[in-house]
């Protein structure tokens, strides 16, 4: 309970330098507030660099917390004059903790993911924005403790409507795997995360969120959903002359496989770089 306690301190210190620096992005007005909903679309024409730290409690048998920190660089790309194409890259930096008797704690690299998102230029009639494209898991991990020891590949897409404050919508994709290393299992795994944003008008570029990843492994026998629910705050502001998005939230994960996390603290630094 301790170690709880400790990290959601931090998660309430970091929410108040958020307060603390609101004057910055006031001062920023209307870009800080388009900058905000830009980050809030994942298939924005916006190159971005976040560094997602994800500090996950009470994981394995002797619950320990394990770090993951994801680089997720975005590259948007014009194809023609009606069509863009989005590409993510996550690079996963795991601290892993001990799951048995006689283990240490492992870090290193994790498995990378790629994916592309075809979408057009403008949204629909009614509002919609949409992409779809493959996504590409790599069989990158420095140690087996870090990775799924398998190459795979599959689809993903992702709509989302923006409506006066809100930014609401959600991300798919599922991952099937095409070749595993000796006697690693075969990888079926999905992955949704449903987001909901609301921006604050009276202080741009400040907005609530909650951004839950709902993974399920279709190849385990038992237990195959991870459910978080929980939101956060995030703070769209500048560093001298570089624009930057400032998150940070909680969520309770009340449905999860054994050995997975109990609680997850997500802190966010996200590096813009607008046209």
């Amino acid at each position: 309970m301790l170690n709880i306690r400790k990290y959601f301190i931090r998660l309430a210190f970091f929410s108040g330098c958020l307060t603390a620096v609101s004057a910055t992005a006031q001062d920023a007005g209307q870009d800080a507030a388009a900058l905000a909903k830009a980050v809030q679309n994942p298939i924005a024409s916006l190159i971005s660099v976040p560094f997602q730290w994800n500090i996950n409690l009470e994981t394995g048998p002797q619950e320990k917390t394990q770090h993951v920190l994801n680089i997720q660089p975005v590259l948007p790309f014009e194809l023609n004059e009606d069509w863009n194409i989005i590409t993510r890259t996550i690079f996963p930096l795991i601290s892993q903790p001990a799951f048995g008797q006689g283990q240490s704690r492992e870090g290193g690299l994790g498995d990378i993911q790629f994916s592309a998102f075809f979408s057009p230029k403008k949204p629909t009639a009614s509002g919609w924005i949409w992409g779809a494209g493959p996504i590409l898991q790599m069989n990158t991990a420095t140690d087996d403790r870090l990775g799924q020891g398998a190459w795979g590949v599959g689809p993903a897409a992702v709509a989302l409507k923006i409506s006066g404050p809100w930014v609401f919508g959600g991300l798919i994709n599922n991952v099937w795997s095409i070749t595993e290393d000796s006697g690693r299992a075969d990888v079926n795994q999905m992955l949704i995360q449903p987001f909901i944003n609301y921006n604050f008008a009276d202080k741009p570029g400040r907005y609530l969120t909650s951004a839950p990843i709902i993974t399920a492994n279709w190849k385990a026998d038992n237990d195959k959903w991870l459910i978080p629910l929980g939101m956060g705050i995030g703070q769209v502001m500048k560093i001298g002359k570089q624009p930057v998005n400032i998150q940070a939230s909680a969520y309770y994960n009340v449905e999860r496989p054994d050995n997975a996390a109990k609680y997850q603290i997500r802190l966010q630094i996200q590096l813009m770089f607008p046209k």
